[in-house]
């Protein structure tokens, strides 16, 4: 569709950015305890343990991008991305 300022419309079609997904885990106890996610991002259903979790949304193409420790009990934030 041509438009007089050279922009395609975007409106209808597929969006294909970035999706992330956050993973909050103990891991001491590798025990999964939390999700959240980007409003349309494909996801796996959580498994309770943290390493399985984790192992399932990079088979789908998710990429880790950052961990960071939280400031309580013992837990751990893995940002993925794809």
């Amino acid at each position: 569709m041509y438009h007089s300022n050279d922009k395609i419309s975007e409106i209808g079609t597929a969006w294909y950015g970035r999706h992330v997904v956050l993973i909050t885990c103990n891991p001491v106890t590798n025990q999964f305890l939390q999700l959240h996610k980007s409003l349309h991002a494909p996801t796996e259903p959580p498994h309770p343990n943290c390493a399985e979790t984790i192992s399932q949304f990079l088979s789908i193409g998710y990429k880790i991008v950052a961990i960071a420790p939280l400031s309580h009990n013992n837990e751990v934030q893995y940002v993925l991305a794809k």
